[in-house]
């Protein structure tokens, strides 16, 4: 290649050093006349006529000032591009001296530069017309980024993956419909920190002009900004340094910045993606890899920031005012005036929510909030798998079990292969107080008797026979009394024993009610219970318990429900579902809430046995239960718990938010006990050296969270117990998040 050189160019005394590329091989070419970088490219006419292109690109920006483009040299013959003999194309560049962008002291007026830089380029080219540019089809042009779309197959890390999927649909509900609306322009399309050029704080220069392509004019600030916030704290104000330099020389529409974010995210998934792919084929490459990390590290930043705070913060940096969001009281207000007044909302002052994903939520007003709370999504909100799965069935067909369809068989099938014998047979609902009635019915017909026995503080659902078997509900404020067909256990709970006895627990209670059951002058058609009792705070069923109880319950004709809503699907983390800790197997089993990721749906899991008996010619029929798209997202929630190792992440992440909590403890003698498994824990507050229930503790606790954007709730008969269900995607870094804020509040308490 030095005769090469020698022979067309007349450099003398050359020396090569490779440079990594995509599409051509790069050196970097030092001689006596200086440096320059040389590219070697496969012929075709194709690529020919790129570089004629790429060559009238540069050389319309050379007015900026000499040093700022890297130019095309002519050899001796004054031709762009020399044809060596092994049919190759080779091209010599002018090589521009300058900090690289990644190399330099990053400062808001250096920021300010860039974004100047840059906007100085597209006037520039605002007119700018070739058919060589204009027809690329890149996958490295953001509009063409459902291209990529197959390419996160090759993303190894599945949690990784579906944060990419995610911002895949982000795009597509957002992004996609407006394109036609924004302006277009053929730009650089490469502004990325490797490829900008610094000078005494300044930006001076921009090499590489390969991914030059006709597209939206503001992709070019997406670009720009995406790699200028690598690894920054706070990459909105960085953003807005670039956004507020572009803006002044070239003025940005609102419409532009409106879905800015979403373009950010779209070049942060375009590069990852693009990593995966050429990992394979380039395992070695560090050239390939150089931007991964801060690329991931960005991402998982990114969706981190409510899209309503970056727009509004992109606005203010270029003088528009922002979007004004009605105030909570007149939201409130309007909401009362058509909902019952007893539909109940978190908080004093309500949350004004807009969207959400994985574990966080984000509201009207540009809040982020960590989701430690809510146990419906339970794979993480807006999961992609999930969303995908709806909408894909949905736009097939909705319909009900009258029909036949493989979605129910096939659904039901993965489902009940979850569950030991002889739970065998499914009837699909809507929702988990339906199922919980539908268990009843089940378990009424099967024994002919109608009493049932419930748990102390249970709850069961909103129907009218669940607010008869929920304690918690009938026994609560509104509520009618204990119905005579209806007998109560005590809850057996290990921390407010009313046993003095420290061992055996479970026993003696399972003791006490069954001789309430032998006193009784019913047999009992069913006991139902929680394993872990939410709505008495959390509170698990004292070891041994069921085991002394589901026998006796059975010898006298009566069948055993687990209500499974909250506890099952891997949440507790040593269990898929609640019972087995207890060691026993229900009778019928209720599921609700996270079956769905929060699409309303239901089940009730049952052996042949009953569910023969109920096939007593009244037909049973549900419009929703079992339609397709229910189905196929029970399917995919399924398939996430398996694929992303949920349950194993629910018991590490719980296992080391009990050790933090427990820790606590020992520090602050007002945590009375800490209790729970996996990612289902509640932290009882009382007042020093006592058992006496700290409620106005609890209060302050839960709103203090609310304050810091932190979602948890109490629960319990005094509503003294802070109560943790977050999404399975929680982490141990959202822990500490959790208990950092926990220990500052109990620090204030305690002063």
């Amino acid at each position: 290649m030095e005769t090469v050189l020698n022979h067309h160019y007349s450099l003398t005394n050359v020396g090569l050093k490779p440079m990594e590329g995509y599409i051509s091989e790069n050196y970097l070419v030092t001689s006596d006349q200086g440096k320059y970088v040389l590219k070697v490219y496969d012929y075709s006419s194709q690529v020919q006529s790129e570089i004629e292109a790429e060559t009238e690109f540069v050389n319309l920006l050379t007015h900026l000032n000499s040093s700022q483009v890297s130019r095309p040299v002519l050899n001796i013959n004054q031709q762009l591009v020399t044809k060596t003999e092994e049919g190759q194309m080779l091209r010599l560049l002018s090589f521009v001296e300058g900090a690289f962008l990644a190399e330099a002291e990053h400062t808001p007026e250096l920021f300010l530069s860039l974004g100047s830089f840059m906007g100085e380029i597209d006037v520039k080219l605002r007119d700018f017309k070739n058919p060589s540019i204009e027809s690329r089809r890149l996958e490295w042009d953001l509009q063409n980024i459902t291209l990529l779309k197959p390419l996160s197959k090759h993303i190894q890390d599945i949690s990784r993956r579906k944060l990419v999927k995610h911002f895949f649909n982000q795009w597509d509900l957002h992004v996609y419909p407006i394109l036609p609306q924004l302006r277009q322009s053929i730009i650089h399309n490469d502004a990325n920190d490797w490829n900008i050029l610094i000078k005494d704080g300044q930006v001076t220069g921009v090499i590489d002009f390969g991914d030059s392509v006709h597209t939206q004019l503001i992709n070019e600030l997406a670009i720009a900004i995406t790699y200028g916030i690598f690894g920054k704290e706070n990459p909105l104000i960085w953003a807005s340094y670039i956004i507020k330099g572009y803006h002044q020389k070239y003025p940005l529409e609102q419409k532009e910045l409106g879905v800015l974010y979403y373009l950010i995210a779209g070049r942060l998934i375009t590069s990852v993606c693009k990593s995966a792919q050429e990992k394979i084929n380039q395992p070695d490459s560090e050239y390939i890899t150089i931007s991964e990390k801060p690329a991931w590290d960005l991402l998982e930043k990114w969706v981190t920031i409510n899209p309503t705070k970056a727009k509004n913060e992109f606005f203010r940096a270029a003088g528009f005012d922002i979007d004004q969001t009605e105030p909570i009281e007149e939201v409130l207000s309007k909401r009362r005036s058509v909902i019952g007044s007893n539909v109940s909302v978190s908080y004093k002052m309500p949350i004004y929510m807009e969207s959400a994903a994985f574990q966080y939520m984000f509201d009207r007003f540009g809040n982020t909030y960590l989701d430690a709370y809510n146990n419906i999504p339970h794979v993480g909100h807006q999961h992609p798998a999930v969303v995908e799965a709806a909408q894909r069935q949905i736009a097939k067909l909705n319909t009900n079990t009258r029909y036949l369809y493989d979605n129910l068989h096939e659904y039901a099938e993965q489902l009940l292969a979850k569950f030991p014998e002889p739970l065998s047979k499914v009837f699909f609902v809507n929702s988990g107080s339906a199922a919980s009635d539908l268990a009843i019915r089940l378990a009424q017909n099967f024994t002919q008797k109608k009493t049932v026995a419930v748990m102390e503080h249970g709850y069961h659902g909103n129907t009218r026979l669940g607010i008869d078997i929920s304690h918690y509900k009938y026994q609560g404020s509104g509520g009618l009394g204990k119905a005579d067909e209806i007998i109560e256990a005590s809850l057996p709970n290990e921390y407010r024993s009313k046993f003095n006895s420290e061992r055996n627990t479970g026993a003696l209670y399972a003791q006490e009610f069954i001789d309430q059951l032998k006193q009784s002058q019913s047999e009992v058609a069913a006991f139902i219970s929680e394993p872990i009792v939410g709505c008495g705070g959390q509170v698990p069923l004292a070891p041994g318990y069921l085991k002394e109880v589901y026998p006796y319950i059975r010898d006298q004709g009566g069948v055993c429900i687990s209500d499974e809503v909250q506890t099952g699907f891997g949440r507790l983390g040593d269990y898929f579902w609640g019972f087995e800790m207890q060691g026993v197997v229900p009778d019928i089993i209720v599921l609700g809430k996270p079956i769905a990721n929060g699409h309303p749906m239901g089940a009730v899991v049952t052996t042949d046995a009953i569910a023969d008996a109920f096939d007593n010619g009244m037909e049973f029929f549900s419009s929703f239960g079992g339609n397709p798209v229910s189905c196929e997202i029970g399917k995919a929630v399924l398939n996430v718990i398996k694929d992303e190792e949920l349950q194993e992440n629910a018991k590490s992440v719980g296992e080391y938010h009990m050790h933090c909590l427990r820790d606590l403890k020992k520090e602050f003698p007002v945590i009375g006990d800490v209790r729970g498994s996996g990612l289902f824990i509640g932290i009882e507050l009382v007042n020093e050296g006592t058992l006496i229930p700290n409620t106005e503790l609890a209060q302050k606790i839960k709103n203090t969270f609310r304050e810091r954007h932190i979602l948890i709730s109490t629960d319990g008969p005094r509503d003294s117990v802070i109560k943790s269900k977050p999404p399975l995607c929680f982490s141990k870094r959202n822990v500490d998040q959790v208990v950092d804020v926990l220990r500052s509040t109990l620090e204030g308490w305690k002063k």
